[in-house]
């Protein structure tokens, strides 16, 4: 059978999967709607946990990324599982303790101020809708290839199937589809890597295969470095970032992770404290099947790429190149003339991504009018590199659909946890909290159901127009989330002078800093049309890890207000002092 059939075929038997646990288990309170009832045992929640938080960016980006940046790449996989930690060891058993299902809940009982909770809800919506931009993105990509499908129209398609499971079940639903979806895309994640870790090195570990020899004897990784040598790149083992870039983006990732709201919502759909420490655990250990994939998976497909395409007649590429071409998500020009792809360093057009023209070259390419004067004749974006890879490498069309449906299961699974965060911030945290207190759970339910609407077409419209690839814009909402929330949290989990006027100025502070300079030197829309050159970043820093300074900032901003300013009620002191301590939190049951 055809790759496209394989693939309606695996995509259509998961979807119904979802669709049949979303009508399972549909939510019939709020309780049930924002913490699946509180009842998820540790082993599920662990699995829903991974999935919600191993996105499109873990699944299509990240081995992409680190495909084309070498070395430099490892700030993804090093800032993003040690957050994870981060997040299960410094504020998970303390948030669940605490009993508030959302970071504005938390906040705004900590810091006992509506315009406290108030600043988190923005601060929760900014970082949500970011995120998910990333996500649709990445559904659209998956859907434009394997489906034949324009990008918007799978963005669109995407929207939709996640309006369905979210707007039924809630995070009830979704933690049940969650768990599917971890088994499909970590299945989907691992058959390419176990196939062409054998067909390259012999052996069928990846992790092991990525530091094996290949046919000549020689290891695979030092021919990866001499092929990037012979076109021009840098050694591939070899990081071109600065010491300080590295540090900031990592630890803008980390912190952004344990700052991220729809993490740490998870951990309050668990009976007790002592659960939640569990699927922390337990979800660590399922991320990092696939974390410590992703590298083998970016060496071989970088490999496979360079020895299939480079200096290749385009008139003898094999199918999945023109396929791919179709997408616009590659794109050969032939600036010397000969019919042969050129691939060397520097970029071969002007831009993000190439502009086609309704003619076909005399080899039949499609031309693009934005080439430019670079001798490199190839642009691929890193979004397809995991979806490619098994084309490539020449697998099985089940396998190659696989992938597809593992890529779909990553995005949706994240961006249902996404959506819902954004409902429970307008639904819980500015309704019943602000707006009505009053209203009923049938009332707030409603509303949650709106704002699941309201969001997924926010949502996809965002996906449709994101300001990178995925991987990069998903790194932005890390920064967000970094810049805002993650001092509020731990200064207020672990700081009992920290008060309300302390917690506001730095959240303000951190997240209109972050937001300035992600759109001064990513989006360019303050002061010039274009971003602002990589010469003009402040000390350095890339868009990707100014999260760290932004939170630097609001610590020093909320610290130094709240020694100015009266101490916290004493009521909420004590509450600090109790969320502390660990006796009998075994049996802290939600409230």
């Amino acid at each position: 059978m055809s790759v496209q059939t394989w693939t309606w075929i695996l995509v259509g038997i998961t979807f119904a999967l979802y669709f049949g646990i979303a009508i399972w288990a549909r939510a019939g309170s709020t309780k049930d709607f924002y913490v699946a009832g509180g009842g998820v045992s540790p082993l599920a929640n662990g699995m829903a946990t991974a999935a919600d938080w191993m996105s499109a960016a873990s699944f299509i980006s990240m081995a992409g990324i680190i495909s084309f940046t070498g070395y430099d790449g490892s700030v993804y996989l090093m800032g993003w599982t040690g957050g994870y930690v981060l997040l299960a060891l410094l504020l998970a058993p303390y948030l669940r303790k605490f009993g508030k299902f959302t970071v504005p809940d938390f906040i705004g009982d900590r810091y006992y101020s509506n315009t406290a909770r108030t600043v988190a809800v923005i601060c929760a919506l900014l970082v949500s809708f970011t995120y998910v931009a990333g996500q649709m993105r990445g559904v659209g990509v998956v859907f434009s290839q394997f489906l034949q499908v324009d990008i918007n129209i799978g963005v669109v398609i995407g929207m939709a199937i996640v309006l369905v499971f979210a707007f039924l079940g809630g995070m009830k639903g979704i933690t049940y589809t969650q768990v599917a979806q971890y088994c499909v895309l970590i299945f989907a994640f691992m058959v390419p890597a176990f196939f062409i870790s054998m067909q390259m090195t012999g052996n069928i570990i990846p992790q092991i295969g990525m530091g094996g020899t290949v046919e000549d004897g020689t290891f695979l990784l030092d021919k990866l470095d001499a092929l990037h040598t012979q076109l021009g790149f840098k050694e591939y083992t070899d990081g071109s970032k600065s010491t300080w870039d590295v540090f900031a983006i990592t630890l803008a990732l980390m912190v952004g992770t344990a700052g991220l709201p729809h993490v740490i919502v998870r951990f309050f759909t668990v009976p007790k404290v002592k659960d939640a420490r569990k699927s922390a655990g337990l979800a660590l250990l399922f991320i990092a099947i696939l974390y410590t994939t992703a590298p083998a998976i970016a060496v071989f497909a970088r490999t496979n790429l360079i020895e299939t395409v480079s200096g290749t007649e385009y008139t003898e590429v094999p199918g999945w190149f023109k396929n791919w071409e179709d997408t616009g998500l590659i794109a050969w020009s032939d600036k010397n003339g000969d019919g042969k792809i050129q691939y060397v360093a520097g970029s071969a057009i002007e831009g993000k991504k190439p502009v086609y023209t309704k003619e076909r070259g005399t080899s039949g390419e499609r031309l693009i009018s934005n080439a430019n004067d670079s001798a490199n004749e190839l642009y691929v974006d890193r979004d397809i590199m995991v979806l490619a890879n098994p084309e490539i490498a020449k697998l099985p069309n089940w396998v190659i659909a696989l992938v597809a449906a593992g890529g779909l299961a990553a995005a949706l699974s994240t961006a249902a946890g996404l959506l819902l965060v954004i409902s429970t911030s307008i639904s819980h945290d500015l309704i019943k909290k602000q707006i009505k207190p009053d209203i009923s759970d049938k009332g707030e339910l409603m509303w949650a159901r709106i704002a699941i609407v309201f969001a997924v077409i926010v949502a996809g419209l965002a996906g449709i127009k994101p300001p990178g690839f995925v991987a990069a814009v998903v790194a932005l909402a890390f920064g967000l989330a970094a810049a805002s929330f993650f001092p509020a949290i731990i200064l207020g989990i672990f700081d009992k002078r920290m008060n309300k006027q302390g917690a506001i100025a730095g959240m303000v502070v951190g997240i209109s800093l972050m937001l300035f300079y992600m759109i001064r030197y990513k989006t360019g829309l303050i002061g010039v049309m274009d971003p602002r050159p990589a010469s003009e970043w402040w000390f350095g820093t890339s868009p990707e890890g100014f999260g760290t300074v932004a939170m630097l900032v609001n610590v020093v901003v909320s610290v130094v207000v709240s020694r100015m300013t009266p101490a916290p009620p004493q009521h909420v002191q004590e509450i600090v002092e109790n969320i502390r301590i660990p006796s009998g939190a075994g049996e802290a049951q939600s409230h």
